[in-house]
């Protein structure tokens, strides 16, 4: 008999008090007094609103007390008797009394929440920022493996988690429980125990069933919050692709694959309507039966003489007033419990390491002379497959070393390798003489410019993505590094000039509108260490002879390394490596290679004959576009040339 494989269970999420425990450095306010004497104050009311809320049943019974007082002084004809006039007095004092607790406690509780909603924004703006901060620290391949969609949705349930979990427990969980122990307690002391043992098993018998029932419906709520989070990612994800869904007429296909998430989520979202009602109707059914045996206790005690008619209206209030917390129980129990997985996502998060750290004792990177080399580097993304083989070059200071070679000989690799996205195996790389794995990585990356080959912006100005190469930089600094890359002139143009907006990624402007500006903001950083990674190889050829040029310009006295795949771009370079299945295949200068007459000869020769194909395929679309133009008659069509009858002079 064949056994099937179960599925791995779902790890164990921390309870309630582990998750308070990890909370507890941010909820509480540490060197904020204000916010501390806040938490003290709102307590402090909490506790003063309950003992209030507990009072005004008192003023309904003795209001009622009062007016039974009064109507015993009638005959059944509704006459009055021998009353002295100021009996009236009483009930409507006591009326007065009972409007009075009702504000007071409304103030109260309103008052309490306004202050305490101050701490609990704080701890989530705390703790939402530093997980910000980290979602920055963590390594590419983290960034590269996770959706942008579903990440983001992490750190705002997050948010929306501690904001909830910290108002349910403080407003409304906390309060709960005061008032259910006040009301036993008064139960008990002016009627009998049998009171509070009444309402005892019938708060448990609440309890159980909504424990079991939210247990259940939280089944079908972590079910639609996937099948939203699918819904919302799969829409972020065509969003930024909208060009290419453009390109291929996919508009259905996206549609149709958006429309089957929220089909889920339609699914999932009646279930728990359904179950909402089911739980709610549970509630009523078992708080009433324990109300009715209290009303008759109180009844039975009434017609016995033991008690009065007030006593009778003031179980009742009281009861009313614990049913409207208790109706809450199971939204609270199914909200704290969903924010404690929303929260314990975020954590996990904030406790993953980062793959690339700084070493203990790291110092900053001195650049003196900018001098790179990579010392036999070896690297693999995965182990199975070797990207880098015993990689060793140098770039001397202020000159230009160009990689080239065919796609995924490890190019671009040697960049990210460079920045310190990933580690190398082996080897080591250094900047004067300094392993950039021992140095910190904030000043190693100060020290480096790049210029992708997909430069995507910020959605904002013009202004703000050059500004951003070095936020402190000066106006006039600014517009110098825009005219050196040669988009000053661009930007003039517009009529908002440098506070035009980009767009998202960067898509209102051209691709090669896009580099100057990734050009320009490089500039302005002025790093002594440049990074070109096949920075025009998405351009046209006349964009590209512009861009080179500016690029040229920003190389000049700088140590680049230029990562090319179009070998026109590098013939200028001091020293051409050519890259192949991870190891270096040739090196040298452009004419020095092409005389080698091996893998660089064959690339060049093999990209010229390219160009010439393409340059004479363009000549023969102009002289057929001269030679139709000359053989049309005025107002002729083209399409209707070859009905037309030949011209005599053809003959």
């Amino acid at each position: 008999m064949s056994s099937q494989q179960t599925p791995p269970a779902e790890p164990e999420r921390p309870g309630l008090v582990a998750t308070y425990r990890r909370l507890w450095p941010y909820l509480w306010p540490h060197g904020r007094p204000d916010l501390q004497r806040r938490v003290f104050i709102a307590f402090g009311l909490l506790l003063v609103a309950k003992v209030v809320t507990l009072a005004m049943p008192f003023t309904f019974k003795w209001a009622t007390d009062a007016l039974v007082a009064v109507v015993g002084g009638r005959d059944g004809l509704g006459k009055e008797a021998a009353v002295p006039t100021g009996i009236w007095a009483a009930p409507a004092l006591m009326i007065l009394l009972y409007g009075a607790t009702r504000i007071a406690m409304a103030l109260l509780t309103q008052v309490r929440d306004g202050l305490f909603a101050k701490v609990a924004m704080h701890a989530v703006r705390r703790l939402a920022l530093q997980t910000f901060q980290h979602m920055h620290q963590l390594s590419l391949r983290f960034h590269l493996e996770r959706k942008t969609g579903g990440l983001t949705r992490v750190l705002e349930r997050g948010r929306n988690g501690i904001e909830e979990l910290s108002r349910l427990m403080v407003l409304t969980l906390v309060p709960t429980i005061v008032e259910f122990l006040l009301v036993i307690g008064t139960l008990a002391y002016e009627f009998d125990i049998l009171y509070s043992v009444v309402v005892l098993v019938m708060v448990a018998a609440y309890l159980g069933y909504t424990y079991k029932a939210t247990e259940w419906r939280i089944a079908i709520r972590r079910r639609m919050n996937d099948s939203d989070t699918d819904a919302n990612t799969k829409a972020v994800d065509s969003l930024l692709n909208y060009e290419t869904v453009k390109y291929f007429g996919a508009e259905k296909r996206e549609t149709d694959r958006y429309d089957q998430s929220m089909a889920r989520y339609e699914k999932a979202s009646t279930q728990t309507y359904v179950s909402l009602a089911v739980l709610n109707a549970g509630q009523a059914v078992i708080f009433t039966i324990g109300m009715g045996v209290v009303m008759w206790l109180a009844a039975r005690d009434i017609m016995a003489g033991r008690a009065t008619i007030g006593s009778f209206v003031l179980v009742n209030t009281m009861l009313v007033q614990l049913s409207m917390p208790l109706n809450f129980m199971g939204m609270i129990y199914r909200e704290i419990k969903q924010a404690l997985i929303d929260i314990d996502d975020m954590f996990k998060i904030l406790h993953r390491n980062p793959e690339i750290a700084d070493r203990p004792g790291a110092q900053p990177l001195a650049v003196s002379d900018a001098v790179v080399r990579f010392e036999d580097v070896h690297f693999a993304y995965v182990p199975e497959r070797p990207i880098l083989r015993g990689i060793s070059f140098t770039v001397p200071a202020g000159r230009t070393v160009a990689i080239v070679g065919p796609s995924g000989a490890g190019k671009s690799t040697l960049s990210r390798l460079l920045f310190r996205f990933y580690e190398p195996q082996g080897g080591r790389i250094t900047v004067d003489g300094q392993d950039i794995a021992s140095v910190q990585q904030d000043s190693l990356r100060a020290a480096i410019g790049m210029v992708p080959q997909d430069t995507v912006l910020f959605n904002d100005t013009i202004g703000y993505n050059v500004r951003y190469g070095r936020w402190e930089a000066s106006e006039a600094e600014v517009r110098e590094a825009a005219t050196l890359a040669q988009i000053d002139r661009f930007i003039a143009a517009l009529p908002e000039g440098y506070d035009t907006p980009v767009g998202e990624r960067g898509l209102k402007l051209s691709g090669g509108e896009k580099q100057r500006v990734a050009i320009a903001r490089t500039i302005l950083k002025g790093p002594p260490i440049l990074v070109l990674d096949e920075a025009t190889s998405a351009l046209d050829s006349f964009t590209e002879r512009e861009i080179q040029d500016a690029l040229d310009r920003v190389s000049r006295g700088r140590t680049t390394l230029v990562i090319a795949h179009r070998l026109s771009t590098v013939v200028g370079a001091d020293e051409i490596i050519v890259l192949d299945q991870g190891r270096i295949a040739e090196r040298g200068t452009h004419l020095g290679l092409l005389d080698q007459g091996g893998v660089y000869a064959a690339m060049w020769n093999r990209q010229r004959e390219a160009e010439a194909a393409r340059e004479a395929l363009k000549r023969a679309e102009s002289q057929e576009g001269e030679s139709l133009r000359t053989h049309l008659e005025p107002g002729e069509i083209p399409g209707t040339l070859a009905k037309a009858p030949e011209p005599a002079s053809v003959s």
